[in-house]
């Protein structure tokens, strides 16, 4: 599919989503950290599990958009998946880390599904 190249970044159609996923990725690897400073770390392992495949994954599609993959809209929806399961298992935990992620967590899950749908 054709565009039209951008002269930078910021103009790029995919520069929300990226902030999206680069702020997603950084609140995911916060999260996980803090997870491991818990005084049960055992009872935030599924937590730390999926903050590190979020991050993952959004660090993954942020780099797809960037280079205006032609993959970008199927690394977006897995991109989406992951994210709302680990905002579904952040938002089960009290700590404003979690929540703060959870956050984080859904917004990009919307921005990447607009990017895989378009």
């Amino acid at each position: 599919m054709p565009h039209s190249n951008p002269a930078t970044l910021a103009e790029s159609r995919y520069a929300a989503c990226i902030e999206a996923c680069n702020a997603c990725a950084a609140a995911c690897d916060f999260c996980s950290a803090a997870c491991l400073r818990e005084s049960d770390v055992a009872h935030m392992a599924r937590c730390i599990q999926l903050d590190m495949d979020c991050a993952a994954a959004c660090r993954l599609a942020a780099a797809a958009m960037a280079r205006e993959s032609g993959h970008a809209g199927y690394i977006c929806e897995l991109c989406a998946r992951l994210c709302e399961a680990c905002a579904q298992e952040c938002k089960s935990h009290q700590m404003a880390h979690c929540q703060d992620c959870a956050q984080a967590c859904e917004r990009c899950a919307r921005l990447c599904r607009e990017m895989a749908a378009a």
